[in-house]
């Protein structure tokens, strides 16, 4: 357990042995979320999945830290024995931040979203998170009022978000519009483009850029030190071999949205429901370049968590 970390909230917290060393000797260190586990992608694969990122994570330099919820403990660094509950258990559910005190007190088992992930990290001292898809804006969101407590919970907690952009299934505009009225940097790595998860392009413009993950770790430090509180959303387009272009995957979203719509699925249902049908009308296609994506960011997201280490 690092010193640093609040004695009551610490009593709720499971740190893996080799994590707590990372963070006790400052050392650069990788929140992972869980529900790309137990519901994003179907087992095998996301076993696969979880450990390759994990490696990943270690070959650039950095500890990885999956984030989940097991018997009511906030696990912050999983076992494989651990791991494979979460991949394979139907009794897991998936929780946001909301949900995360009624888990904890009724000690049941979580795979964590961006949102949730970004608060155990928080609470664990970890401050860079890399992940697929960041939640936002859902399309029909003037009518639903469907919007990802993942953007709510970017503006409060002090955790960098490195994901391949919001998920495509997404209204990106109007995500980019709430990211900007809740004063949270949507950087893009390398590109003048924000992108669109399967795709490197999505018709917007990136609000702002950064050339390298040492850039990105100098936003952060600075962001910090000035007490700009919340958290930054650092956009990393999928590898070009891996993309899905814009042109090709937009059909067959508007596809599975309608397939969606027609079930009437709502709520924190519908990603998971679009996930998978994008598999079954890709042919697995979009699985691959999820896979792709998710081991692109967990790099990008070591070495900036590498770079704001040696800064800090």
């Amino acid at each position: 357990m690092t010193h640093d970390i609040n004695p009551t909230v610490a009593a709720y917290l499971d740190i893996h042995p080799e994590v707590a060393a990372a963070l006790a000797e400052g050392r650069a260190v990788v929140a992972l979320e869980s529900t790309i586990i137990s519901h994003g992608m179907p087992f095998p694969q996301n076993v696969e999945m979880a450990r390759g990122v994990e490696d990943v994570v270690r070959e650039h330099g950095a500890v990885p830290a999956t984030i989940a919820v097991l018997g009511g403990r906030l696990k912050v660094g999983l076992t494989p024995e651990e791991l494979h509950l979460l991949a394979t258990d139907k009794g897991v559910e998936k929780i946001s931040t909301r949900d995360l005190p009624v888990t904890v007190a009724l000690g049941k088992h979580g795979a964590t979203t961006v949102a949730s992930t970004m608060r155990v990290a928080a609470l664990a001292g970890i401050r860079v998170f890399a992940t697929g898809g960041t939640g936002g804006v859902h399309r029909g969101a003037e009518r639903s009022m469907d919007v990802s407590a993942d953007l709510l919970e970017l503006a409060q907690t002090d955790v960098c978000v490195v994901s391949a952009g919001v998920k495509s299934i997404l209204d990106i505009g109007l995500t980019l519009e709430v990211l900007e009225t809740h004063g949270i940097p949507a950087l893009t790595l390398g590109s003048e483009e924000f992108p669109a998860f399967y795709s490197r392009q999505s018709g917007f413009k990136a609000p702002l850029t950064v050339a390298t993950p040492d850039e990105a770790a100098r936003v952060l430090k600075a962001k910090w030190d000035l007490g700009v509180s919340g958290g930054v959303m650092l956009a990393n387009p999928i590898p070009e071999d891996a993309e899905i272009p814009a042109g090709e995957i937009t059909p067959q979203i508007e596809q599975a949205l309608r397939d969606m719509d027609a079930l009437g699925l709502k709520g924190k249902d519908t990603t998971p429901y679009l996930l998978g049908r994008m598999v079954e009308i890709t042919g697995g296609r979009s699985l691959a370049a999820n896979i792709a994506l998710v081991r692109h960011n967990a790099m990008v997201a070591a070495q900036v968590a590498v770079a704001y280490a040696q800064l800090s």
